[in-house]
């Protein structure tokens, strides 16, 4: 199977980015699957499976230069998905590059979850693309509607989304409008909560590994282990990734803003420029509160994000810091080795 650049996604920002000279002697392609030492990577000339180059960090959605069948150039990202490592690495992962819309998956039973989602956000925003939001298992909620006023009030121009995964046209019918030529599509979302069979609906196709969920908490087990490029039938490009329970964000503060834009603009109507929310005279926050127009729940949330935002970009800047300490130091013992040696041969 073969794809034109403009079917697997290529667009003007990429195409700037090449001179005359490399149009004529290099190929591009996008890298569709990645496993630790191979790169699956799809260009018009099809499907070709190239070792992984050492010190190189691609991720899957990413555009390569090849130049004789071998990766010369990694191309500038639109558009990038990262997080912090789970547990105490404080280093980033890099999740999906350029996504052009990103499908927020939550099921309507114990999965539901505000604060999550307004995670999920942060980071979609951050990295700049359009979020929808799908609530799936539709067909065993009796409250449809209240749970997609309570996500419609986290953004008004929000497109949020309700069905039942398991049918495949309705599935394919809502999200039409997302799935055109060219364009490329993340799920994102815990496990258990019908990421895959979206998946297979939107594929028309069983390829992606479906499992069911626990009934006492609604939990579910990672169906997909590695992140993919899958083609759709409608030409659009759909990026299955594992399940994330540990999202912790990183270096995300024009997504924290963008997301809890309505509390920094009620944070910036306090009376003192150093509010601390708390009793302070003329705190539109606090006020807001109390007069059921922010809830309790999203700020403490947005302090909660913040908090941890802050933590992990320290941590990472902290760690290149150090890295750049290093460096420096080993560059001024061979400087001293080479002055040494020149010394003795005198």
């Amino acid at each position: 199977m073969t794809f034109s650049l403009a079917n697997l996604g290529w667009q003007a920002f990429f195409q700037q980015q090449l001179s005359l000279h490399e149009w004529e002697i290099t190929q591009p392609v996008r890298l569709i699957g990645q496993q630790r030492d191979q790169w699956r990577v799809m260009g018009e000339q099809g499907e070709l499976l190239l070792q992984a180059v050492p010190d190189w960090q691609p991720c899957v959605g990413d555009w390569l230069l090849l130049q004789q069948g071998r990766p010369e150039r990694l191309l500038e990202r639109q558009s990038l998905f990262q997080r912090s490592r789970p547990g105490k690495d404080s280093r980033t992962q890099l999740i999906a590059a350029n996504v052009d819309t990103a499908l927020l998956v939550m099921a309507l039973n114990h999965d539901f979850n505000l604060n999550r989602l307004e995670r999920y956000l942060a980071l979609v925003h951050e990295a700049g693309v359009q979020p929808v939001v799908v609530l799936t298992r539709a067909d065993q909620s009796d409250a449809i509607v209240e749970h997609v006023a309570q996500v419609q009030r986290l953004d008004t121009s929000m497109p949020v989304l309700a069905f039942n995964a398991l049918d495949a046209d309705d599935v394919r019918q809502q999200l039409h409008a997302w799935c055109a030529t060219g364009q490329t599509l993340a799920l994102l979302g815990s496990s258990g909560v019908g990421k895959s069979t979206i998946a297979n609906a939107l594929s028309d196709s069983a390829g992606q590994l479906t499992s069911g969920i626990r009934d006492d908490d609604s939990k579910g087990r990672h169906t997909t282990t590695s992140r993919s490029l899958l083609p759709l039938a409608s030409g659009a490009w759909l990026m299955d990734t594992p399940g994330m329970r540990e999202l912790q964000l990183t270096q995300c503060q024009a997504g924290l803003s963008s997301t809890f834009s309505d509390v920094e603009q009620l944070a910036a109507q306090c009376r003192f420029s150093d509010c601390g929310h708390g009793s302070e005279p003329g705190c539109a926050v606090r006020e807001a509160i109390e007069a059921g127009e922010l809830e309790l729940r999203r700020w403490q949330n947005y302090l909660k994000l913040q908090r941890e935002e802050a933590r992990n970009s320290a941590s990472l800047a902290q760690r290149r810091a150090s890295a750049r300490e290093f460096a420096r130091h080993a560059k001024t013992i061979v400087a001293g080795k080479r002055i040494m040696q020149g010394q003795n041969k005198r």
